[in-house]
Order: C-alpha cells, then structure tokens, then sequence
C-alpha cells in the first residue's frame, strides 16, 4: 500500500466558479488499488505556492497525484513549478510535441505547443481523450483538470507505475448516546495496548449509521491485529456497561 498527497489547483476551485470534482473520485480510485489518500491542497493559480508544495513533495519523497494547471493559457504553472522546484529544466518531449503537431498541425504553435513541456526526466501519461500528455516525474503525476481526461490517466498511473496495495482492514461499531469526554480514557487505554493501529472515534447527532446520537469508533490496519484492538474496546466497553453494537447488526 502506497500513499498519496493529491493536489487540486486552480483559483477557480478556490473561488467557487468551479466545484470540485477530483478528491472524491481519486479518494475512490486509490482505495480500489489498495492505496491511502494521505492528504490533499487546494492550491491557486500563484507559480510561488505551487512551487513551494512541491519542493515539500520532492524533499519527502511523496507520491502526488496533482489535477491541473498543465495547459497552455499564462494562468497554467504547474509544470514550470515543477521543474522550477526540483532544480531541473523545463524541456520539450519530442513524443509529446509530436502528439500535439499530429492534432493541432500549424495551429500547435505557437501556444499549443507549450504542453509539451516538462521537467527534464519526465516520462509521458498518455491522454485518451485528446492525446495531449501528461507527465510523470519523481513519483509526481501532472495531469490536466479536465475530469474526462485526468480520470483515466489517474487510473494508468496507478496501473503503470505502482504495485496494488492491499486495503487495511477496518472494523468498526456504533456506540449509542455516548459522549467522547467520557471515553478518553479507554480510547487511550486500546492506544497505548496497540500502538500501530489506526484508530477514530467519530461523534454524529444522527446520520445514515445511526439515527439518533452516536459515537462510532473504527480500528483499522492488518486484520488480525484491527479484530484484536476492536475486541479491547469491546471489552472495556462491556466492564464499563455500555451498549454498543456493530453497523450491519439489529439494535
């Protein structure tokens, strides 16, 4: 299992002009491949900003997944500040200035012909749409913020450059009317006894789970080990005499 920081970029996202489409559909396509979504930025159309989350993506040696800003208008960064963060030069790839002449003829100068530059060592995402590339680069994924387009490139990076991980196993239950300040010693009690578990406690007045307050909590990681740390708070739960029950089951 690999993670993964995605960013989405762009000041239309920001402002409001364009709602977002790309977390939820990338949190989904990382988990199909056994993957972990471990953050994501929203970042404007400002060359500084974007350079700078990337220098912290290179420095850290992430996998970033990161929608737009690849285009050819004088509002589209993403590439030099790729290049500009990694102490490389913005190149042309000859096969992706191919494509673009092959669509565009004269017309891919002498703007259009822009998107074929990449930070230098780049690799090519193919564009099933349009043919016009993305690029791949120290485990960073520039792909364009058209979601007809990004969409099946996401899943071809994720096909052609990494290993299908296997999803942690999570167990979870439902705890009724219960209030977090009161369970703080137990949920640090099951910490303290597994401290490589994933653990979250979630409060809800109410919701599709549970119709009436809730908290319910979750343990995830290697199957065996996620039963083991579910079963302790069960257990610290059944001495207290707490009802609780598992989501699929009768209350």
């Amino acid at each position: 299992m690999a993670q993964f920081q995605v960013f989405i970029i762009g000041d239309e996202i920001l402002s409001g002009r364009r709602q977002d489409q790309h977390f939820a559909v990338a949190l989904k396509t990382l988990q199909q491949h056994g993957h972990q979504l471990a953050g994501v930025r929203y970042l404007p159309d400002v060359p500084a900003v974007i350079e700078r989350a990337f220098r912290e993506t290179l420095h850290d040696g992430a996998n970033v997944i990161s929608f737009g800003g690849i285009g050819a208008t004088p509002d589209d960064h993403t590439r030099l500040a790729l290049a500009q963060a990694a102490n490389v030069d913005l190149q042309r790839h000859p096969e992706a200035a191919a494509l673009i002449e092959q669509r565009f003829g004269a017309d891919a100068f002498p703007y259009r012909i822009q998107m074929a530059d990449f930070p230098a060592g780049s690799s090519l995402i193919p564009n099933p749409v349009n043919q016009v590339a993305g690029a791949f680069f120290r485990q960073h994924a520039l792909l364009p913020g058209f979601p007809s387009m990004a969409w099946p490139m996401l899943e071809w990076v994720l096909t052609t450059h990494y290993t299908d991980g296997i999803a942690p196993h999570i167990c979870s239950i439902i705890v009724p009317d219960a209030k977090e300040g009161e369970l703080v010693g137990v949920m640090q009690a099951l910490l303290d006894a597994h401290p490589g578990i994933g653990f979250s406690s979630l409060p809800s007045y109410g919701n599709a789970r549970h119709a009436t307050p809730h908290i319910e909590f979750s343990t995830s990681g290697e199957p065996t080990s996620a039963q083991a740390a579910m079963a302790l708070l069960q257990a610290q739960l059944d001495a207290l005499g707490i009802r609780w029950f598992t989501p699929d089951s009768l209350t």
